[in-house]
């Protein structure tokens, strides 16, 4: 199994509220998409994130744009007029990350309401699994689209990939859920704790680890992504807001 594969036929337009100055191209199969590039800053270490934690996400549920491979050519850049972009863009040539984009959304700051205890219990439960420390009110990393709540960019998460701290260090390292923006949801969190716990298995870790490209990922990497979420899903009582049942 691998994500879909498409290629950028025309950059749009840069998208600047992002560090890392993601864009809006289309695609050979004309769509429209927010592109997440390898040349950035981060590096494709958040791309590995972006694809690790949103198709995990998705397969627990939580609407997650559909997210998509995408090869650039370096020829794209080259007709670019901004140096900073276009700088970008040929040292991004090859393969990228695709984000479904969402035509009409905006960013969710709790004036369209909450999606529900339980949904907010469980974005919470999981962004503290992955260690996800980018969604506060400060930039909540969510949209509201056609009324519903999508969740966006997780290349801040597993940053133990950085300087890959230990598996042990990593599984007991606690969450501050104090700044997320659905902080209000840690009462309920318990009860949403053990049918998460049981869905997170080992075949499910490997299905969306083995989704990342070869190109983004080291050599022996993959098992140690699945060695460092095996190891902290067993040590839940550490970071689990409000405790593990």
């Amino acid at each position: 199994m691998s994500l879909p594969v498409v290629t950028a036929t025309r950059y749009v337009l840069p998208l600047r509220e992002g560090g890392s100055l993601p864009g809006v191209v289309e695609g050979n199969d004309l769509g429209t998409y927010v592109i997440k590039f390898h040349g950035a800053g981060q590096g494709p270490k958040a791309l590995v994130a972006e694809v690790i934690v949103g198709e995990l996400f998705r397969r627990l549920g939580l609407r997650v744009p559909e997210l998509k491979l995408i090869q650039l050519d370096p020829a794209i850049g080259k007709s670019e007029p901004d140096f900073e972009i276009q700088e970008l863009l040929i040292r991004s040539a090859g393969l990228n990350l695709a984000v479904d984009f969402l035509p009409g959304s905006f960013g969710y700051d709790g004036s369209a309401g909450n999606p529900g205890d339980e949904a907010m219990s469980r974005i919470l439960w999981l962004d503290a699994f992955v260690a996800n420390v980018d969604r506060s009110w400060r930039n909540t990393n969510m949209l509201v689209w056609h009324k519903n709540l999508w969740l966006i960019d997780h290349g801040a998460a597993l940053y133990f990939h950085h300087s890959w701290m230990s598996a042990e260090k990593f599984a007991s390292l606690p969450y501050d859920a104090t700044d997320h923006v659905f902080s209000v949801a840690v009462p309920g969190v318990a009860k949403v704790d053990r049918e998460l716990t049981a869905a997170i298995t080992p075949s499910l870790l490997e299905e969306v680890i083995g989704l990342v490209p070869d190109e983004w990922i080291a050599d022996g990497d993959r098992e140690r992504y699945l060695g460092h979420l095996l190891a902290r899903l067993s040590q839940r009582s550490a970071w689990v807001p409000g405790g593990a049942r």
